[in-house]
């Protein structure tokens, strides 16, 4: 009967043992079979300042120009942006107290930024520099071309400066010049859009690629004493190189319900992304057509 009993304890215990082996072998393999956790993807976001001050004409679109380039952003998961209504942060100097500057943006944006803009002439120099010399890239939408008249260097970046708008805001007659480039590859060869066109000065075809451009043949040139132009040459949308930065400007974006059109606001994101370096479009120039 011991005998008995100790087989009894005897086999309960190797069962014990067994059943336990058996446990840990089922967790090990459990354990070998779940895939680790994934590493975080690392999504290198670009930076991007957007201006608005006005010390001039104030446009009721500034608001709605910077929200929507804020939104495309945060929306595509590109770039962060930072507004600003002052011109603070366009410099190279350490700010402190956390404040960004040239160094840290990768993209200057002057949504319909008007008159001679409060910059001093290091904030100008460096201004130029980060474009020119470390390839930031710039994007001027509508008024930017009326800013900035007493800096040459800037005209210079920019490809010219505001010199009326003949026809103020109307159907404007649009001809796709380069349906190749990121920026307006979505746009037909002709269409029309409710807008307000400049017409710059100190400009010139063959300095920059004409991307957009009015149909001469469709505009109405009877008793407008504010054209300017003899050659009727009135570029929409062009882009350039100044020194190693990309440079995209559009007189395109005056009214605040143009920011609600689809095709304006992929027009500014391509523009963006282009100057970022994201994609590719050339930036040679070419006849008028």
């Amino acid at each position: 009967m011991r005998l008995g009993r100790n087989v009894v304890i005897l086999f309960s215990s190797l069962l014990a043992v067994a059943i336990a082996g058996s446990n840990l072998q089922a967790q090990t393999q459990g354990s070998d079979s779940v895939a680790p956790t994934p590493h975080a993807k690392t999504i290198h976001l670009k930076h991007v300042l957007v201006i608005g001050e006005t010390k001039g004409f104030e446009h009721d679109s500034v608001p709605d120009a910077m929200a929507a380039i804020y939104n495309m952003g945060q929306q595509s998961g590109l770039w962060d942006t930072t507004m600003r209504t002052d011109t603070e942060l366009l410099t190279k100097k350490d700010l402190g107290r956390n404040a960004k500057n040239l160094n840290y943006f990768d993209l200057i944006v002057f949504a319909s930024t008007t008159g001679e803009l409060d910059m001093d002439d290091s904030q100008k120099k460096d201004m130029m520099s980060a474009i020119h010399d470390d390839g930031k890239g710039f994007v001027g939408i509508h008024a930017a071309l009326d800013t900035n008249y007493k800096w040459p260097e800037y005209g210079e970046m920019i490809g010219g400066w505001f010199n009326e708008h003949p026809w103020f805001t109307f159907n404007a007659p649009i001809i796709n010049e380069q349906p190749d480039f990121p920026a307006v590859r979505h746009f037909p060869h002709e269409f029309v859009k409710y807008d307000e066109i400049y017409q710059p000065k100190d400009w010139s075809r063959d300095k920059v690629n004409v991307l957009l451009s009015l149909d001469p043949t469709k505009l109405n040139y009877d008793n407008n004493p504010r054209i300017h132009r003899t050659d009727h040459d009135f570029a929409v949308a062009w882009c350039k190189m100044y020194g190693k930065g990309r440079v995209f400007y559009s007189t395109l974006g005056h009214t605040e319900e143009s920011w609600q059109d689809p095709d304006i606001r992929k027009m500014y994101f391509e523009a963006i992304k282009w100057a970022l370096g994201m994609t590719e479009g050339s930036t040679a120039s070419h006849p008028r057509p």
